[in-house]
């Protein structure tokens, strides 16, 4: 009789999605700075974002960009994944999407990608220093 499989849940493992957040100074050339991680895991209701940008960064990377408006954007996102706003009280998966489908704005998402984890807010901080950390420049 063969042996019953284990699931990840019964390690303890759950499947996520991330993608970077980016500044795109300007959108015609594709050049991007990664100022943060949006991760998003269904099966533990995990929806975070880490943001690791600062002025001084923004300024090297993109002196014509204004801070507050980089900012601003970036408040904005901060407030969906907090479930504010009409698109944050649409719920963690639908804001998830929302951030990470393709913009022409300044503030663009990487593409997805997926992984698995013990711990969702421990891999979104690790990411996000990973991709996003100053030494990522």
């Amino acid at each position: 009789m063969p042996a019953p499989r284990s699931s990840l849940a019964d390690h303890g493992m759950a499947v996520y999605d991330y993608a970077t957040i980016r500044v795109v100074p300007r959108v015609e050339t594709g050049v991007f700075l990664d100022v943060g991680v949006v991760l998003f895991c269904r099966t533990r209701r995990f929806l975070g974002l880490e943001v690791v940008c600062t002025r001084e960064r923004i300024a090297a990377f993109a002196p014509m960009l204004e801070w507050e408006e980089v900012d601003e954007h970036l408040r904005i996102l901060c407030a969906i994944v907090e479930g504010k706003g009409p698109v944050g009280s649409l719920g963690k998966a639908e804001a998830f999407h929302w951030i990470v489908a393709p913009h022409s704005t300044v503030i663009q998402a990487s593409p997805v990608h997926s992984g698995l984890t013990h711990d969702p807010a421990a891999t979104l901080r690790r990411l996000a220093a990973e991709l996003a950390g100053a030494s990522s420049l």
